[in-house]
């Protein structure tokens, strides 16, 4: 039969954002209850406790949180409650069944993540806003001052999973959150940086904001952000990723797909499903190395590709699957002849086709 759960939440103000205080789960007069240890920004402690019908509330004690296991309306956030909630010891039947219910009904919910391919504008300096997912990314800068501001050791992950991406993109080595102050109101700065030199002894060069460098990195930093911070999402709908990448930024790309869809370094849950639309050659050639050089454990039957080939006022949809070494199978005569062609007549194997030029 159907399954009944009622949800609400209380707020306070905590500086200038609606803060929740309370998170309670009602099923059967049986509640659950997570709440805040103290409403102190400091604080990181929050409590779980749960009554049954004609009992007095059971406290079972308080635990660290994270940004992205509390924060209301989080990107990062798609159920109701946190999935990994323990059993509770010696606690009533009646309580232990909602719990269970709730992981089945819930825990195992899979959240879809799609993404725009032209995303928002860079900002010399942004004011807070919601940091509930969309597809243009708008909610990332926020979110990444949030991390900076509340969750230093998770900042601390994120910006080196980002700057080791940016070192392997040439996009920048280093990155930051310059904020105007310490509450959520206040406004900020994202600002990136770039090395000269040897490695070993690398020049550093000045901070510069967003809107001062490459389009690329403004419009590639919300899809690496939710990569590599996703604990929830489990199915990516990426349109053209590489939109103002240049061509090691696009290969980059490629090689951190393999990582998030084989469940390697570069994320925190494996068992992600990713589907992408691409004109670029360059991130499907990583994805065709990588199954070759078995570097994440991607393997051919993990990967597929279609190939949409134009034909008059038709379009005709090809399968194409790889082998171990990376080579296409079943792949139909028109797929990448446009760019051999293109190599052939740069080295001077054949003569352009000045009609068709």
């Amino acid at each position: 039969g159907r399954w009944h759960l009622q949800f609400d939440a209380t707020f306070t103000n905590r500086s200038t954002a609606p803060y929740p205080v309370t998170r309670r789960l009602k099923h059967n007069d049986v509640e659950l209850e997570s709440y805040l240890g103290s409403t102190d920004e400091q604080s990181n402690l929050a409590g779980i406790r749960y009554k049954v019908p004609g009992g007095q509330w059971v406290d079972m004690g308080r635990r660290e949180f994270t940004t992205s296991n509390w924060w209301p309306g989080n990107r990062l956030t798609g159920q109701l409650w946190n999935p990994g909630l323990p059993h509770l010891p010696n606690s009533d039947e009646s309580v232990q069944a909602v719990l269970d219910t709730i992981q089945v009904n819930y825990g195992s919910h899979e959240r879809v993540f799609a993404n725009s391919p032209t995303r928002s504008s860079p900002r010399r300096t942004y004011d807070p806003n919601s940091l509930e997912t969309d597809p243009e990314g708008d909610s990332v800068p926020s979110y990444l001052a949030n991390l900076y501001r509340r969750n230093t050791d998770q900042w601390r992950r994120l910006k080196y999973r980002l700057e080791r991406f940016g070192r392997e993109s040439e996009l920048f080595d280093e990155i930051q959150v310059r904020s105007f102050g310490k509450s959520d109101g206040d406004p900020f700065q994202i600002q990136v940086r770039k090395y000269s030199g040897p490695r070993y002894r690398p020049r550093k060069g000045p901070w510069r904001n967003l809107v001062d460098v490459g389009y690329g990195v403004s419009q590639a930093l919300p899809l690496l952000t939710e990569l590599m911070e996703s604990e929830v999402s489990t199915l990516f709908l990426l349109q053209q990723p590489e939109v103002h990448l240049h061509p090691k930024a696009q290969a980059a790309l490629g090689t951190l797909f393999c990582h998030v869809a084989s469940g390697g370094e570069h994320q925190l849950l494996g068992d992600h499903q990713l589907f992408i639309e691409t004109h670029s050659d360059y991130i499907i050639d990583r994805v065709r190395m990588d199954v070759r050089d078995g570097t994440t454990g991607l393997k051919p039957e993990d990967v597929s590709i279609l190939y949409f080939e134009p034909g008059g006022l038709a379009v005709k949809i090809h399968s194409i699957r790889m082998d171990k070494m990376g080579n296409v199978l079943d792949a139909p005569s028109s797929y990448g002849k446009f760019f051999m062609e293109e190599i052939n007549r740069s080295i001077g194997l054949i003569k352009p086709d000045v009609r068709n030029s």
